[in-house]
Formats: C-alpha cells, sequence, structure tokens
C-alpha cells in the first residue's frame, strides 16, 4: 500500500515584490508527524513566485522520501491551487516555470492533488517562509520509523549519536570537498562520468598537493567516490594523512551516458535537442545516462550516512563536479540548478559545515590556493 503524505507550503514577500522566501514541510497522513521541512530564500520576488518555490520545494521534500507516495498538498494560495489543479491559466513567466518544474516532480509520484485551506491552517509553513525571509533557511528531515530503511529518511538532527557536548548544545561536522586531479579528459573539457581513466601526471601531482593541504585541515575521515580517478586522489591524500579511504557508490559522478568522453561541442552536434535539454532542466537525463535530479538523490543518501557516521568529525569527500556541487546547494539551501551556475577546478576544494539542528554554512567554494 502507497505511504500518504500531506504537503503544507506557503511563500512570501516583503515588499511584493521584495525580499522574498518560501516555506515547506511534509506530513505523514496518517499520524500528523512531520518528515521534512524545507524554507529558503528566493531572493527579490512576488508572494506568488515564492509561494511556487513553496510547492516545488514540498513536492521535491515529497519525491525524496517515497516516490511512490499519494500526496495531498494543501495551501492557502487560491491561484496556486487553482492554476496547478488546472482550471486557471498561468500567465507570468517565472510562475509558468515554477509550474511546469512542479509538475515534472509531480509525474514521479504516485499521485497528487491540491487543496485550498484557509490561511489560519497554513502556520506552520507560513513560519518556515518567514524563517528564510528573516535570513534563516532550513532543510531538516525526520527521523526514520524503525521498519524503513537506513537512508530513506535519515535526519541530520535526529539520527546522529550522542553529541560529544553538553546536552542540547549542536554539533558540528565539517565536510571538505575535494575533486579528484586531473585525467586525460580534463584539459579538453569532455563529459567524464563513469570511465576508468586514471589520473594524469598533472593529475597525480595535484593529489599530493591536496594532501599537504588537507594534513592542514584536521582531517580525521576520508570518504570517495568508487570511480579510479577519485580513489587514485584520495588514496594519495589519505596516505599522507595516515588514514584509510572509505568509499560511497553514492558520491560517483553523474553517469553522461551518450555523451561520455565528447566535448561540448561534439555533443551538441551530434545530440543537438537532448543536450539542450539535459541542461535546460535538471530532472532531464542525458541520453542514456542520468539526470542531475537522479544524483541529487543519491547524493542525498551519500550527505545523510556521512553525517549520521562522522558526526562531529571532519571529513575529507573526495568526489566530482556535479556531486560536490548539489553538496553545496544542499549547504546553501537552493535548487539542484545551482549546478549550472558553480565552476569547479580540478582538485580544488570546497568547505561546508553541517550542524545537528539543521543549519550549514558554505565556508569555500573552488578553492585552488594549495595548487599554486
Amino acid at each position: 500500500m502507497s505511504r500518504r503524505f500531506v504537503v503544507e507550503a506557503d511563500g512570501g514577500s516583503r515588499g511584493n515584490p521584495g525580499p522574498a522566501g518560501y516555506g515547506a514541510l511534509v506530513r505523514d497522513a496518517e499520524t500528523g508527524r512531520v518528515l521534512a521541512e524545507r524554507a529558503a530564500s528566493v531572493g527579490r520576488a512576488t508572494n506568488n513566485v515564492a509561494e511556487y518555490g513553496g510547492l516545488v520545494a514540498g513536492l521535491q521534500a515529497a519525491l525524496d522520501l517515497d516516490a511512490s507516495a499519494q500526496v495531498e498538498v494543501r495551501m492557502d494560495s487560491k491561484l496556486v491551487v487553482e492554476q496547478m489543479s488546472g482550471r486557471w491559466k498561468i500567465k507570468h513567466p517565472d510562475m509558468q516555470q515554477l509550474a511546469l518544474q512542479a509538475q515534472q516532480i509531480a509525474r514521479k509520484l504516485g499521485g497528487v492533488r491540491y487543496t485550498w485551506v484557509p490561511r489560519a491552517q497554513n502556520g506552520a509553513a507560513d513560519a518556515l517562509a518567514n524563517s528564510a525571509m528573516d535570513g534563516r533557511p532550513v532543510h531538516r528531515d525526520a527521523a526514520a520509523e524503525p521498519s524503513a530503511a537506513e537512508d530513506d529518511v535519515q535526519p541530520v538532527r535526529e539520527a546522529l549519536s550522542s553529541p560529544p557536548t553538553r546536552p542540547g548544545q549542536p554539533v558540528t561536522t565539517v565536510t571538505h570537498l575535494l575533486r579528484h586531479g586531473q585525467t586525460e579528459h580534463t584539459p579538453e573539457r569532455r563529459f567524464s562520468g563513469r570511465n576508468d581513466l586514471p589520473l594524469s601526471r598533472t593529475g597525480r601531482a595535484e593529489a599530493e598537493a591536496a594532501g599537504a593541504r588537507a594534513a592542514q585541515l584536521g582531517i580525521e575521515v576520508v570518504v570517495a567516490s568508487p570511480v579510479r580517478r577519485t580513489r587514485e586522489t584520495a588514496e594519495i591524500v589519505a596516505a599522507q594523512l595516515g588514514l584509510p579511504v572509505e568509499v560511497d557508490d553514492d558520491l560517483a559522478e553523474l553517469d553522461f551516458g551518450d555523451l561520455e568522453g565528447l566535448t561540448f561541442d561534439e555533443a551538441r552536434a551530434r545530440h543537438p535537442l537532448a543536450v539542450r535539454r539535459f541542461m535546460a532542466d535538471v530532472t532531464v537525463a542525458a541520453p542514456g545516462g542520468e539526470s542531475i535530479a537522479d544524483v541529487s538523490r543519491r547524493v542525498a543518501g551519500a550527505r545523510r550516512r556521512i553525517l549520521s557516521r562522522h558526526e562531529g568529525r571532519t571529513v575529507l569527500v573526495v568526489s566530482h563536479v556535479t556531486p560536490i556541487k548539489l553538496l553545496l546547494a544542499a549547504g546553501l539551501g537552493v535548487g539542484d540548478d545551482v549546478v549550472h551556475r558553480v565552476f569547479l577546478e580540478a582538485a580544488s576544494l570546497c568547505s561546508v559545515a553541517w550542524t545537528s539542528d539543521g543549519r550549514a554554512s558554505v565556508r569555500l567554494v573552488n578553492g585552488t590556493a594549495h595548487l599554486r
């Protein structure tokens, strides 16, 4: 029998348009238990655009919990409810794009229906939206039921073991995110996903330099993607630190399918429509491969495992461009499409701190000083 969720979503703008944010949460329909909470800023926008942002975030959170679930969306925005129910037209370009994104997520769920509720019955989502507008983003997942699989619903807040600090004080886990060193594909900017290419001579030198930098960061754990170039990078670094390497399959790069080994121009020439769609929509898979949304779901699982198993420690995560960008997106509380707006050099270092109360802060992006 399919699980049933209730998504409560809202958004607001202080100025309309003005500084805007959304809030969304997912409840178990049977028990009312909150399974996930999301709140984030959307920059300068209208109330309605922010409300659509909350809808998208709530549906994505429900999808991450259980793709087969039946979902009822409850919102106090009659406009969004009527438009998503197909009874009213959507004219605003930004709302059209967000509505399309919501529809794409909804199609992946077991079923979605929309219900208007009075504002007084949407207070939890409204509070989350105000938290976002106050500069306090939220990304929390509730503890899994005992019968659930380990990675289905694992919280940062509740799944962590007892903190090594006084009761009630949040515990911080720091993740340093290292992109692997160069291979022969890197200088030519070729799509490089699941291939078995080794590090080049330059790549090995970059890994050695990264190891020297990591030795200054208090690294206690090294976790790596299973792909050869990341394993080699991790092993070089870990040897300098005197640590073993843990492997997490979910940290592997996006499977580029038919685009593997091609430059962007070559890919666009051979697969013009597929490449255009893949680059424009995070839910569209590369031909014969994965979508960014696919990678986002498995990277979220890897993140939950790392934060659960290594709470309060400093962890070096050796991975690839797409997983690292998605970890940064999670730390920032923004959508997966940010992957198209961040550049990461080979062997570059990023850092995100995660606290056990659900907060996160990005401390470094594309750090390359150790390579110069």
